[in-house]
């Protein structure tokens, strides 16, 4: 997992409360065991509408998903988050998030950041307006910048703290690998 201090880019305005897990990734496409190669299938019901705003040229490349209330609701499907990081983007701004999908955002380095209502709003419109507008989620000063928007947001310090530092489950046991190797070297063999 890469670590993350700031994330800086164009965003996605999807526009739309209550997105659960199915929508973000439909069942069908959950064969895989690797987490990569999930992208591609991100939202695919609603890309079949070629209004659908992933369907539009001018927000290719966002690295930012911009989302109404209760962002990730449904199952507890770990492939919504694989998803959306492997469809590029790095940070999901949105009111509220399902505790689970919040998680498990955080554990594969996909930064969830909860602002109030009305500043999500407003970035929608300011994207929607100009679609190169810029974005910064800035997690070492917990603030997010954009023209006429300077807003704090809060995040539970040991979750902030893996992810400045790139610590997913695996990242994090293996920053003890030698206090691991010293207690198997003391233990007895036979165990």
């Amino acid at each position: 997992m890469e670590p993350i201090t700031i994330v800086e880019g164009t965003a996605l305005p999807l526009d739309r409360s209550d997105v659960d897990t199915d929508q973000i990734i439909p069942a069908e496409y959950l064969k895989r065991v690797e987490r990569t190669g999930f992208g591609p299938f991100l939202f695919a019901e609603w890309r079949k509408d070629p209004g659908f705003v992933l369907n539009d040229a001018r927000y290719a490349g966002a690295s930012i998903l911009l989302a109404g209330e209760n962002f990730g609701c449904g199952s507890s499907r770990e492939h919504a988050p694989w998803a959306i990081e492997d469809a590029g983007f790095r940070a999901i701004l949105a009111p509220s998030f399902a505790d689970i999908f919040r998680n498990n955002c955080t554990k594969v380095g996909l930064l969830p950041v909860e602002l109030r209502a009305e500043s999500v709003r407003a970035l929608m419109d300011a994207v929607l307006d100009d679609p190169t507008t810029t974005i910064v989620v800035d997690l070492d000063q917990l603030v997010v910048r954009a023209p006429g928007i300077d807003e704090v947001f809060d995040m539970e310090a040991y979750t902030r703290w893996r992810l400045m530092e790139g610590l997913d489950d695996i990242g994090l046991t293996l920053s003890h690998e030698d206090a691991i190797t010293a207690y198997e070297q003391r233990r007895s063999t036979w165990l």
